[in-house]
């Protein structure tokens, strides 16, 4: 017999650094979730992406047990990275922090793939290139066509 869902919490974690501490504590105490339970199993599968901000979608029931989801690193954690910056412009129309190629963007766009709402690279290069812009970091060069 299936679950019944109680809800889902939402959060950003660095990969195999969860603990107590807040945000995660009280996210999952208010909701009698075992804290340290899934701190343990969120460490073990993300010591591979150490040091990464990984969103991650926890599905609760009601008999307290939980799911979770680990997805890949957002758009914008992954442009900084790129870029080599350390934030985004607070003026992003008039003041630039940095570039990044159409290359890149298409790698970023590639790893993100799975988690956007898009079905071709194309479009999502244009989400990944939208996020840069938004963020007062160019993109170089002309958009690739595919003819």
């Amino acid at each position: 017999m299936a679950k019944e869902i109680a809800g889902q919490i939402k959060l950003q974690i660095k990969g195999g650094a969860a603990n107590p501490s807040p945000p995660v504590g009280p996210a999952l105490g208010s909701k009698g979730i075992n804290i340290m339970e899934f701190c343990k199993q969120f460490n073990a599968r993300t010591q591979d992406k150490a040091g990464k901000v990984l969103p991650v979608v926890i599905t609760y029931y009601s008999d307290k047990s939980f799911d979770f989801i680990v997805k890949t690193p957002p758009v914008a954690i992954q442009v900084l990275e790129v870029a080599k910056v350390k934030g985004g412009s607070a003026e992003p129309n008039r003041k630039k922090v940095g570039e990044i190629t159409w290359e890149q963007v298409k790698a970023i766009a590639e790893d993100k793939m799975v988690d956007l709402n898009c079905f071709t690279i194309e479009s999502a290069m244009k989400m990944v290139a939208g996020t840069a812009r938004s963020m007062g970091i160019t993109v170089k060069g002309e958009f690739p066509v595919n003819n």
